[in-house]
């Protein structure tokens, strides 16, 4: 089964570490689909964004054992792509990258202006 330019591509991760590797290298980070590589990722985010990408690594992290109610189980591995556009390149994802930097801004006008 050969898997779907959209298919790929799961989701953005956006935690600080990822905002502030966007903000300051211009590298983003996308959770994959665990059957990707890195020429199928680089392909999929030219074709869907319109960008050129410089270099693309990827990362598997495994499950981790847990217990819930005295029953174990094992919790669903996570394969992420860190993708680096090359210079010029810039991918605008409404609501997820710039939250942190006007939130951030926001609150440090209010406090100038008292």
């Amino acid at each position: 089964m050969e898997l779907k330019t959209y298919d790929i591509i799961k989701k953005t991760v956006t935690t600080p570490k990822s905002m502030e590797l966007y903000g300051k290298l211009n590298k983003l980070t996308f959770e994959v689909n665990k059957k990707a590589n890195k020429v199928m990722v680089r392909d999929a985010v030219e074709k869907i964004w319109n960008v050129k990408v410089e270099n693309v690594r990827i990362i598997n992290i495994k499950g981790k054992k847990k217990t819930f109610a005295r029953k174990n189980f094992m919790s669903s591995g996570v394969k992420k792509a860190i993708v680096s556009l090359k210079e010029g390149y810039k991918i605008d994802l409404p609501g997820h990258f710039e939250t942190m930097s006007t939130s951030n801004g926001a609150k440090n006008e209010s406090s100038e202006a008292k």
